[in-house]
């Protein structure tokens, strides 16, 4: 299945699905109870999402937000759990899947201790890079986001792209 830029592939607290990203990137948003949303997560080519049910079903902790035109493989939940049942090998598969996206938090995890706001976003822009190619971050997230994303405010996230250029991509990065 084909979503485009800013089309909802599903939305938070619906049950149902799961899916993998062939390509493209996907955006995870909550919704606050007071109406405010946070980006929580980016989802890359090759993951199966949700992460939480990979293995026994849960509802959407998010709604995800195509970030661009995105190619998603639709599992079928049903079909999904049936096949674990029927093949205890794939566990470790899951496991893999599910310990190289704890290896790309704790990278994110390092971009949120960095102590300058600089710092932050100049990690936050070699993480994008190392894992959306040339891709540049501010063609597929706003500058609000970027803010959430590395705890900043937007403000900062301007000021910043303004003075170093981070949004140029790689060669005038800092």
């Amino acid at each position: 299945m084909i979503i485009h830029k800013g089309e909802t592939l599903f939305l938070q607290g619906e049950s149902g699905s799961l899916y993998h990203l062939k390509s493209g990137l996907l955006k995870i948003v909550r919704v606050h109870e007071d109406g405010n949303s946070i980006l929580l997560n980016i989802i890359v080519p090759d993951e199966i999402i949700p992460h939480h049910s990979l293995m026994s079903p849960n509802p959407y902790h998010g709604t995800a937000i195509a970030l661009m035109t995105c190619e998603v493989e639709v599992l079928p939940a049903a079909e999904w759990y049936r096949e674990l049942e029927q093949n205890p090998e794939r566990y470790r598969t899951i496991a893999l899947q599910l310990q190289n996206k704890l290896r790309m938090m704790q990278q994110r995890i390092d971009q949120l201790t960095a102590a300058a706001p600089a710092d932050k976003l100049g990690k936050l822009q070699r993480w994008f890079q190392l894992y959306m190619g040339s891709v540049v971050i501010t063609d597929v997230l706003t500058q609000d986001e970027i803010g959430q994303f590395i705890g900043i405010r937007r403000e900062t996230v301007n000021r910043l792209l303004r003075t170093h250029k981070v949004s140029a991509g790689p060669k005038n990065s800092k």
